[in-house]
């Protein structure tokens, strides 16, 4: 999933465009930002977009601190 997500690992900030590149455990999570598609959006593309609170509880978790 597309976006930008930003992460603390002790003093130092991460930046990333995947969501999949996030590590399985950091600090903290500083940005969640998926990217939404252009309006009017597919059916498929609703779905998707419904599980970005599902990904941001998962990233969640992650936290460490």
């Amino acid at each position: 999933m597309k976006g930008t997500y930003i992460i603390k690992i002790d003093r130092e900030l991460f930046t990333y465009d995947d969501f999949d590149d996030i590590p399985d455990a950091f600090d903290h999570l500083i940005k969640f930002a998926p990217e939404y598609p252009e309006p009017p959006h597919t059916d498929e593309q609703h779905e998707e977009m419904a599980t970005y609170n599902d990904k941001l509880q998962e990233l969640m978790t992650r936290e460490t601190k």
